[in-house]
């Protein structure tokens, strides 16, 4: 699946998607905590990839984090700096980071690498460890499974990943993982997990915690 497709689809609801999920509001507080505990810690500029309406970017930006918020729906970045001026956004594919190597503190994917086929994580991935500075931090949200598969997400076409496979693919990247969460399903949202991990190295000591 490419990215036009699903920039497309996005467009097509960008409207309601905006209304139903499109502010701070909506983000379960033990989410934002988790986001906030990870990529708030170092200086330096986190990207927000795939941010959609932007109010994660704002929380970040909340919290004092020099955060940019990138995606590839024009409808999305709109919407962002209308409701957020002093926020910084921008039309972007994160398969192709417009960013010098290794100058990132944090990167964000939050259920923005739900759409990638399997085949191409690992190249998406390799883009991430390019830009991320030593000790840098990697967020991820993703659905949770059993396996990976492919499942009618209501925009487009997603995957779903089981936590330690999706763990494994980062530890390839070069990434330590430092701490996850999960949540079941609760008869109206699909079972989620959240990783967060650091580059590899002798920069990144931290142990690895779990969070129910």
């Amino acid at each position: 699946m490419d990215f036009k497709h699903v920039r497309d689809a996005y467009a097509s609801v960008a409207a309601l998607y905006i209304e139903l999920i499109g502010t701070r509001q909506r983000v379960h507080v033990d989410d934002l905590a988790f986001i906030g505990r990870h990529l708030s810690h170092r200086p330096g500029n986190v990207l927000d990839l795939g941010c959609g309406p932007g109010h994660i970017t704002d929380y970040l930006r909340s919290l004092g984090v020099d955060a940019l918020g990138i995606d590839i729906v024009p409808e999305f970045i709109a919407h962002a700096k209308s409701a957020h001026p002093h926020g910084r956004y921008q039309l972007g594919s994160m398969r192709n980071l417009d960013v010098e190597d290794h100058s990132l503190a944090g990167i964000l994917a939050w259920f923005s690498l739900i759409h990638l086929p399997p085949q191409d994580l690992d190249e998406v991935l390799a883009e991430f460890r390019r830009v991320m500075a030593p000790a840098g931090t990697l967020v991820v949200g993703f659905f949770d499974g059993d396996e990976v598969a492919a499942f009618d997400h209501k925009v487009v076409t997603a995957y779903r990943w089981p936590v330690d496979e999706l763990s494994a693919r980062l530890t390839s990247a070069g990434f330590v993982e430092v701490e996850r969460q999960h949540r079941p399903s609760d008869g109206t949202h699909r079972p989620y997990a959240a990783i967060a991990a650091v580059m590899g190295g002798p920069h990144s000591p931290l142990p690895l915690m779990d969070t129910p």
